[in-house]
């Protein structure tokens, strides 16, 4: 009885029976069930137009001179063989990549029109981790998937009169949807994202306006973002695919994936996701909207009918069980890829954690000393790099000093500057950020030499500072600390401060700051300042004032780390709003979506643009322009 109550269940559920997946073959014989392939020829016709707005827009196709014209700047690849193209090449590339989309869009010449668009965008994401998002990858995969399956049997150009697919067609880009909801939710269950933690003040943001009325900011911050925000990822596939609860998760779905686009710069991840969600609903639903048909009254089951399996549907279940695993693994295979693990597990920060982390960085410095004449230099940390993201990476920061080394070679000989021999120099970062509004510390041994320094993909690397987890105990208090500052005035601010047992931070105080003070919070340090000739120890809750427009050192002189704040007044910001000199920000628009719909029109122009030149470069020669 037991057994048949739960196979009533899980019919109910998702419209299969429990038989369907007790055996290899029965699981078999249901994935090559023939379904109709309507709204499979659908997603895919939706994904292909998502793609075309995409490549101008996220992928930088738009930008394509700023982002592969100037031969100095930094890559990131995640393998270091990967080097791209001359810029009219890198033109090419992207035009066949968006000709690939078109085609899927189109659903003409449908498998060459897949691997048009994959194999490019694969190749651009490799070559370039700091520009990943949460799910760039996710598109890459969808373009596999989409060449595998048979979409192209409706709302296609090269459509035949087979009208059914599969249905494992659907159950693989159904599950690929159920992973990315159901993992983020399970990266969610931490202490960091259900304690409030992961994005701060992001209550205050307009979409968030109707709970603020009720809840406030903190706690529509705390029930909203996040702890709604950890059910929805959890629980919000299981809706989808239960026919009764559908319609109202798809509403939910699809508010909150507007919403995310109005509070996130992710591109087109939750126009995809919304696209895709109808993959979810019965296979025939775009026949029965062209035929003005009546509603669905009951689930529509997978009908199956009993045959032999063949040996190349076995093949096909197994390879779907291998991507499968691969799946649920790959999320969770950190203790493999140990070199990629900082204070954060996984490749690239984001990884499966979905927003889980948030920084804030205060200092990048790049030192360069000549190791014969011990001279220095100091350069620019943007110098050949827009992003920062390699600031919280060890992976990354390697290939950024061997890159910033080259180029200081290059220039050297340019300039033929005689204060520093480029081949025998030393790079050290000394690197300072907070996660998840922890005290701000160093991310890497700024000792360290970073051209020497040892980094593998698989071993834990040594150079990495560890998180001053053991203060994180501190941050309710420095929560109360920060309230209590900014209530002083408009002008008053703060910043917390953690370092390790022998190590010293230096730092010039802005002439626009006053009323200056130090504060120890923890262990003990010693503060150095230009002005003065003695250096004063500080412990826990005692302070000293300092003077600005000068240079003041900080040791920590306790055997454990110690922690410490600034308290200070913007001087000029004081005197300026006093004057009435200050000017009034801008009032945006809340929906600004005629400029966002010209911006990208305006993309896509450039970008046909960029393409074009690189053919007539390619082709005929002719000098193609760069802007600066």
């Amino acid at each position: 009885m037991l057994k048949e109550r739960i196979s009533r269940i899980f019919r109910h559920f998702c419209g299969h029976s429990l038989d369907d997946f007790t055996s290899f073959v029965s699981l078999t014989r249901l994935l090559h069930t023939p379904v109709d392939g309507a709204s499979l020829g659908v997603g895919r016709m939706l994904f292909g137009l998502m793609m075309m707005i995409d490549i101008p827009e996220e992928r930088s196709g738009g930008d394509l001179d700023y982002r592969w014209g100037n031969p100095r700047d930094c890559r990131f690849p995640l393998f270091n063989f990967l080097a791209p193209c001359s810029l009219p090449r890198m033109g090419i590339i992207y035009g066949v990549m968006w000709l690939g989309a078109l085609g899927i869009f189109l659903g003409f010449k449908y498998r060459l029109s897949c691997l048009m668009f994959s194999l490019p965008y694969w190749y651009v994401f490799l070559l370039d981790k700091s520009s990943w998002n949460n799910h760039s990858y996710l598109y890459g995969l969808l373009g596999i998937l989409f060449f595998f399956t048979s979409a192209n049997r409706f709302c296609a150009l090269d459509t035949t009169r087979r009208k059914e697919v599969p249905f494992w067609n659907y159950f693989l880009l159904k599950f690929q949807f159920f992973i990315l909801y159901f993992l983020a939710g399970l990266k969610k269950l931490s202490t960091e994202w259900l304690s409030g933690y992961s994005m701060t003040n992001l209550g205050y943001h307009w979409v968030f306006a109707p709970f603020r009325v009720f809840l406030g900011a903190d706690l529509t911050d705390l029930l909203i973002i996040h702890w709604f925000g950890f059910i929805f990822d959890l629980t919000i596939a299981f809706f989808l695919i239960w026919q009764r609860s559908r319609p109202l998760a798809s509403l939910v779905a699809a508010a909150f994936h507007l919403m995310n686009s109005r509070l996130f710069t992710i591109g087109m991840f939750p126009w995809v996701c919304l696209v895709e969600m109808p993959l979810f609903y019965s296979f025939d639903w775009p026949r029965k909207i062209l035929r003005k048909g009546s509603s669905e009254k009951k689930p529509q089951n997978v009908q199956k009918t009993v045959k032999e399996v063949t040996r190349k549907e076995r093949s096909t279940a197994r390879w779907i069980l291998c991507y499968m695993a691969l799946q649920f693994f790959l999320p969770y295979s950190h203790f493999i890829t140990k070199g990629y693990n900082n204070w954060t597990e996984g490749l690239y920060g984001y990884s499966w954690d979905m927003m889980v982390h948030s920084w804030d960085t205060i200092l990048i410095s790049i030192k360069v000393t000549d190791k014969t004449n011990g001279h220095t230099l100091y350069l620019e940390p943007y110098a050949f790099s827009e992003t920062d993201r390699w600031t919280k990476h060890a992976d990354m920061a390697v290939q950024y000093a061997h890159c910033v080394h080259k180029n200081l070679i290059q220039g050297v000989a340019e300039s033929q500057r005689t204060d520093i021999d480029p081949e025998n120099v030393a790079i050290f970062f000394d690197i300072w950020c907070s996660m998840n509004k922890r005290f701000q510390q160093r991310v890497f041994d700024p000792r360290v030499d970073l051209l020497k320094a040892d980094w593998s993909p698989f071993r834990e690397t040594k150079w990495v500072l560890p998180l001053l987890s053991e203060l994180t105990y501190l941050r309710p208090r420095m929560k109360e600390i920060t309230e209590d500052v900014l209530s002083w005035s408009n002008f008053t601010d703060i910043m917390f401060i953690a370092d390790y047992p022998g190590l010293q931070m230096e730092n010039y105080i802005s002439k626009d700051l006053d009323n200056v003070t130090i504060t120890c919070l923890d262990g003990s340090i010693k503060v150095t300042s230009e002005d003065s000739q003695e250096s004063v120890a500080l412990l826990p809750q005692q302070s000293l004032p300092l003077s600005s427009g000068i240079f003041h050192s900080v040791r920590v002189m306790s055997e454990t780390p110690a922690c410490y704040m600034f308290i200070y007044q913007n001087r000029t910001m004081k005197h300026l709003t006093e004057e009435g000199s200050l000017p009034a920000e801008e009032e945006r628009p809340l929906l600004p979506i005629v400029a966002e719909i010209s911006h990208r029109l305006e993309n896509f122009v450039k970008f046909c643009m960029h393409v074009g030149n690189s053919l007539l470069y390619e082709i005929y020669g002719v000098p193609m322009p760069m802007r600066i």
